[in-house]
């Protein structure tokens, strides 16, 4: 019938219902020749408009249909297609589901048949079944074609929903299985001398071993073998070694049939370094004493496939209790995290949010987070020495290692995920986990999965639930059934017990378990508000504490800090709504002790954490310090008062710093830590500083307004020197400054300088009182004639005894010299009196060059403490602050009157000047400068980690770690933190022995 022009046929009509998306070419197919017999069977339309793409099906129906190889033949395909439904499902299925398969039975057009039988064993075939199958395959090209055969009825059973995802994985494992042997039943016909000589086993690992596998998937192996007999060692294992390889190739390579599966054995012993085979002793002695986390974790799935099966159960009875001690390891839990962190890292970026197997909330997340409990909590329980992911997440449930509810929901999304990863490589049976993401692909993914309204958007949609499902509980699954324990909120569910809570919390690093186990009780029990947000906030706490080097003061900090403000409405709350906050207070809790001890002192500081109204972490600058310190001053009632809230100002600002320098160093789940390390340290320096000097200036006005009023007789002003002067102040260091005064006219020397002393005593005596406070120490030993010398001058005092009396270490300690606080007119006066004598005319000469050099050397004899490791002391130790500091001064004072800018106080700024200048090559700038950073932030790390001030590597193991993870060194790498500090300061010494003693 012709249809008039402009009007669409009733048939094209029909097609678009039935899910077509090019019905002018469907219709053209369903008027072919081969199919005359059957197009207008009203069965045929619906049964491909069921499939996930019926435009595919259709098409590959006809080609079906054109390769059979006579008329009757074709007749009985139509014939049999048209009469029973379980065919036409199977078959109109697969065909619509998978391009590959479609093409495989064009090429082999009988094995269309391998769909027709449907009895009850046929449902769900195991390995007896599919080795018969495969058991006529004599080479490489006819064990491909029967592979395909079993695989064809595989894909109908699973994309009928005859079976669920679970059992396909299965049934894929059990085919490998099947293939394997067949595949080494090849080589050893072809090699029978070399398999008389030996015993060889063949371990499945991975999913293959897990009882889980992919359409597309390398499957992982291991081998084993032993001499057969009397045969000698050696000449067995070079046998079993080309009959392994043979296999590997009978699987792997490709042939006119295309290829089987890549057959990987890279998980065994030394990875592709190691020997292919190996005996049972040498395995076991390379998993004693030299195997990593990782690959005990990878032991899990170990399974006999092939080959000899009673060496293959002799290994895996063997290493079986190693595989369960392996959570006993230092740093377990962090070597099993760090490797998840590193496969999602090496993932391209463009990917990241497409990967389904690898990416956040995908299955690597709950097969690692599963694989994680199995192996704590596996020693002690043997019901959960399973494979297979979905079997162990089961047992973990029923045993109260993991919750149920949570247990359920991460069962749910694994099926659904891995139904997903089916659907993706069954169409052209590639090895693929990315979602695609053009519509049309898409559009029969969804389908495939039985989403017909919507098929892309509800396809988005029940991914991201589930992936976000996943991204929610897959770390909270190990710490929420701690709660849970402890908080015995829901009587009769199943739950740890109080073993299993400890030996969880021993895994993540907890040294002491039953106080950990008291403050969770004391957090999480109760049926309060405050218990309920806890209990949601805790599983996640509880990770980033376990992320730090002392996860047990992490947690006490968080109680203490709970306890004082846990009745606050905003506290809680901050930690719920704002996505940071809880963070950086766990980061913050259990970095040291530096940073919980300023918070313990005011916990109200907590609302720093937040991105709100807190003001952040972003440290403030002199200005607004100064601002909010004086106007503090100036409603206070006496100068204790004042100093007193001085004090609480630096304390916070402190605290806010310290914080901001954590966070940074760490790094949180949206932000990584800060690359540029002298960046760090500038905002800690400059912090420090600004926050000093405002302190100074604040009490120096309350001294003042206590003693004289508002008019002091004698102007005022203080100095900073050394690192306060430099802005290069760390958390633990004192004030260095020089006191200046001039009086005012008509008041006599006497009365001033008395006033002048009287304010130095008393800013001493108030930042130094007893209080919740830190001290603020100040230190004025620079200052002329040193500890000799009266602690303030005149300014006309100052000029006389520089002029008759300075020496050249005084014009070395004046390069850090910047006012501070005080009179302003004053400081600007000393420093001009000073820039001649630190930047002296010409430079220095010879005789002061050497004098430095000479001072410099005493110092490094005389000053190192004894017994210190002069190659870790940050300040006096070879290539440390003062080979650096140094080094850079000398030049100050050699150029600074020709290079305006060398006259900085600031060390790294006076670096980058004299490298500008052409004083010092570009790469030795560099290495002075890394090794300066390094040093000072060595320093810093110090302080916020043991809560005191120290120039070199605490000895304790923990605060040693502590230290390491500040400055991005992971569990485990302490080691090369001292390795790289060690290199990097050796590397500045060389530096400093070329331009500073030798030029």
């Amino acid at each position: 019938m012709t249809v008039p022009p402009g009007r669409r046929s009733s048939t094209f009509t029909r097609l678009l219902r039935h899910g077509f998306t090019d019905p002018s070419a469907a219709e053209r197919l369903l008027e072919s020749v081969e199919l005359a017999p059957i197009r207008s069977d009203p069965v045929l339309l619906d049964a491909l408009g069921a499939t996930a793409d019926p435009d595919l099906a259709l098409h590959g129906l006809v080609r079906l249909v054109e390769a059979q190889p006579a008329p009757t033949a074709r007749r009985e395909l139509l014939d049999t297609l048209v009469s029973a439904k379980p065919l036409r499902d199977r078959l109109l299925g697969v065909l619509g589901a998978s391009a590959a398969l479609a093409d495989h039975l064009a090429r082999h057009p009988g094995d269309w048949h391998a769909l027709v039988t449907y009895e009850p064993h046929d449902l769900h075939p195991g390995v007896q079944e599919f080795e018969r199958q495969l058991a006529e395959a004599t080479d490489p090209v006819s064990l491909r074609v029967a592979y395909r055969r079993c695989l064809l009825s595989i894909a109908a059973r699973d994309v009928c929903g005859t079976i669920d995802v679970a059992q396909t994985a299965a049934e894929l494992a059990d085919l490998a299985t099947a293939t394997l042997r067949a595949a080494l039943a090849i080589a050893r016909a072809a090699a029978p001398d070399d398999a008389a000589l030996c015993r060889l086993a063949v371990i499945a690992m991975g999913k293959c071993g897990g009882h889980e596998l992919n359409y597309v998937s390398d499957v992982d192996v291991i081998f084993v073998g032993e001499p057969a007999g009397d045969a000698d060692e050696r000449k067995a294992l070079q046998a079993a070694t080309r009959l392994a390889s043979h296999m590997m190739r009978i699987c792997s390579e490709t042939t006119v049939e295309g290829s089987i599966w890549p057959v990987d054995a890279n998980l065994r012993p030394e990875g592709r370094n190691g020997p292919l085979v190996r005996t049972l002793s040498s395995h076991l002695a390379y998993y004693q004493r030299w195997a990593k986390t990782w690959e005990f974790q990878a032991l899990l799935k170990a399974r006999p496939v092939a080959g000899d099966l009673e060496l293959g159960e002799e290994y895996v009875a063997t290493l079986a209790p190693l595989v369960w001690q392996a959570a006993e390891r230092e740093n377990f839990v962090a070597d099993v995290q760090k490797m998840r962190r590193r496969v999602v890292a090496n993932i391209p970026v463009g990917e990241v949010e497409r990967e389904l197997k690898l990416g956040p909330g995908g299955l690597r997340d709950v097969e690692f987070a599963v694989q994680l409990l199995q192996l704590v909590h596996g020693r002690s329980d043997t019901s959960l020495r399973s494979g297979t992911t979905l079997d162990a997440l089961k047992a973990l449930a029923a045993g109260g290692y993991v919750g149920r509810a949570d247990a359920v929901q991460l069962d749910e999304a694994y099926r659904f995920l891995r139904s997903m990863e089916h659907r993706l490589q069954l169409y052209r049976l590639r090895r693929t986990h990315l979602v695609p993401e053009e519509d049309a692909d898409l559009r029969r993914l969804g389908r495939s999965l039985g989403l017909r309204t919507d098929p892309v958007g509800e396809l988005r949609r029940e991914w991201k639930r589930h992936t976000g499902v996943v991204r929610r509980l897959h770390e909270k699954l190990f710490y929420r059934p701690l709660l849970d324990a402890v908080a015995q909120l829901a009587p009769g569910e199943a739950r740890l017990s109080p073993d299993a809570a400890r030996e969880r919390l021993v895994a993540l690093g907890y040294a002491d378990p039953a106080s950990a186990l008291r403050h969770l009780e004391a957090l999480a029990s109760g049926v309060t508000r405050k218990a309920a947000i806890q209990r949601t906030l805790l599983p996640v706490l509880l990770g980033w504490f376990a992320d730090s080097a002392n996860p047990d003061a992490g947690l006490l900090n968080f109680r203490k800090v709970s306890d004082a403000l846990g009745k606050t409405p905003w506290y809680l709350r901050l930690l719920r709504d704002e996505g940071a906050a809880a963070e950086n207070l766990a980061r913050v809790l259990s970095a040291g002790r530096l940073a919980p001890d300023l918070l313990m002192r005011a916990p109200e500081a907590v609302a720093l954490l937040g991105d709100g109204d807190g003001g952040g972490l972003e440290p403030r600058g002199r200005a607004p310090l100064e601002q909010e310190i004086l106007a503090a001053v100036g409603r206070a009632e006496n100068a204790e008062q004042a100093v007193a809230v001085a004090r609480g100002v630096r304390r916070r600002e402190l605290f806010r710093t310290a914080a901001a320098d954590i966070v940074g160093s760490y790094g949180s789940e949206d932000a990584p830590a800060r690359p540029d390390q002298g960046a760090l340290i500038d905002m800690v320096g400059g912090a420090v500083s600004d926050l000093t000097a405002a302190t100074l200036a604040g009490t120096l006005r309350a001294v003042v307004r206590g003693g004289w009023g508002d008019t002091l007789p004698t102007r005022f002003a203080v100095i900073g020197m050394g690192r306060f002067g430099g802005h290069e102040l760390g958390y633990g260091s004192d004030a260095d400054v020089l006191f200046v005064h001039e009086p005012l006219e008509g008041v006599g020397e006497r009365e001033a300088a008395e006033a002048a002393n009287k304010v130095v005593a008393e800013m001493r005596r108030l930042l130094q009182l007893p209080s919740t406070d830190p001290p603020l120490l100040i230190d004025a030993d620079l200052r002329p004639e040193g500890k000799s010398g009266p602690l303030v001058r005149t300014l006309t005092s100052y000029e006389a005894y520089y002029r008759r009396w300075s020496l050249v270490w005084e014009s070395h300690a004046l390069l850090r010299a910047e006012p501070v606080a005080g009179d302003e007119d004053l400081g600007r006066r000393f420093i001009e009196l000073i820039d001649p004598l630190r930047y002296p005319a010409e430079g220095l000469g010879e005789d002061a060059v050497r004098e430095i050099r000479r001072l410099k050397a005493r110092m490094e004899s005389e000053r190192l403490p004894r017994g210190a490791d002069k190659t870790l002391h940050t300040k006096l130790g070879r290539g440390g602050l003062s080979d650096v500091e140094w080094t850079v001064q000398l030049l100050q004072l050699r150029h600074g009157w020709a290079e305006p800018g060398l006259r900085t106080t600031r060390t790294r700024s006076a670096l980058a000047a004299a490298c500008a200048a052409g004083l010092i090559p570009a790469e030795e700038a560099e290495i002075l400068d890394e090794a300066w950073v390094l040093a000072s932030r060595v320093r810093n790390a110090v302080m916020l980690v043991r809560g005191r001030a120290g120039d070199t590597f605490p000895s304790e193991s923990r605060e040693l770690a502590a230290v390491g993870r500040y400055l991005g060194y992971g569990p485990g790498h302490v080691g090369d933190m001292l390795d790289d500090y060690r290199r990097t300061t050796r590397r500045a010494r060389t530096v400093v022995e070329d331009l500073f003693y030798a030029s």
